[in-house]
């Protein structure tokens, strides 16, 4: 059975127009080292959150609730290991994420293979038993987002956020034993942890000398294409263009690409698209 009493996350409403993302110091570090693990053969009781939390626009997949509802229904009430990976990203997935964990009836043992970053770190907080791998990192900081709308829609939202910090640092508390004043500054200062330090902190119970699971650290084969995507929009956002801005561009790309020629299908990037892109960030 489960050997922690953790507390249940609070849920809230989306806020309207609410775009979720994660920090673009976080993005950039993703996009320039890929740290998706290679699958090796699991276990019926493992569960692999290897890739960001909600849907992934580059490749189509991601981390969601109902795909870890339905890893659960079918694992039922055995032991599970959590193999996480992963810069985090939407934040109310995350803390759903969490929720379904926490409720699990046996025991959850979560081992980070890279990093538990941003609702990632969130989800690793579920674990009966939290393992940190050589060479790993755990990332905490405030909720994230953006949302557009007037005064009263920046308002309701800002509030919203203040809540949801809250409930953050409830999970960590708990979790950690630490003061809840010395939970927020971390949170603040968007603080990256060694597997050491977490272990210090609280936010984790170990690290394995042996590191987990070695074969699986190795970076899985990326294609070039997402990888280069990735970067440029880690670029994109350290110069404060929005998620959904983000998207346009790289959809009005995809538009531009498709209408090219035939015979220059396999260049790339449409060339002036590329160049409004390089000219956004250096603005």
């Amino acid at each position: 059975m489960s050997l922690r009493k953790l507390p249940e996350a609070r849920t809230f409403p989306r806020p309207q127009n609410y775009q979720w993302d994660a920090p673009s110091g976080v993005l950039t570090k993703w996009a320039e080292h890929p740290l998706a693990a290679v699958p090796r053969a699991d276990a019926d009781t493992t569960i692999s959150i290897l890739d960001v939390i909600g849907e992934d626009y580059w490749s189509g997949t991601g981390v969601t609730a109902n795909r870890i509802s339905a890893a659960l229904r079918s694992i039922g009430s055995q032991d599970i290991t959590v193999r996480i990976n992963s810069p985090g990203g939407d934040m109310f997935e995350g803390i759903a994420i969490y929720n379904l964990l926490r409720a699990h009836r046996a025991k959850v043992t979560v081992e980070v293979l890279g990093w538990a970053a941003s609702a990632a770190s969130i989800i690793a907080m579920a674990g009966d038993d939290i393992r940190m791998g050589l060479g790993s990192f755990m990332m905490v900081h405030n909720a994230w987002g953006m949302v557009i709308g007037n005064r009263h829609d920046m308002r309701e939202a800002a509030i919203v956020f203040e809540q949801f910090d809250a409930a953050i640092a409830d999970i960590y508390e708990v979790r950690t034993g630490m003061k809840r004043s010395d939970i927020e500054q971390l949170m603040d200062a968007e603080t990256f942890m060694t597997a050491a330090q977490a272990v210090e902190y609280g936010f984790a119970d170990v690290v394995d000398d042996a590191q987990i699971h070695p074969e699986t650290n190795a970076s899985a084969p990326i294609r070039p294409e997402i990888q280069a995507r990735r970067r440029i929009d880690a670029a994109l956002a350290k110069q404060g263009v929005s998620r959904t801005e983000r998207r346009k561009m790289f959809n009005q790309i995809a538009g531009m690409h498709d209408a090219a020629d035939t015979a220059t299908h396999d260049a790339g990037f449409h060339a002036a698209a590329i160049q409004r892109l390089i000219d956004t960030i250096r603005s």
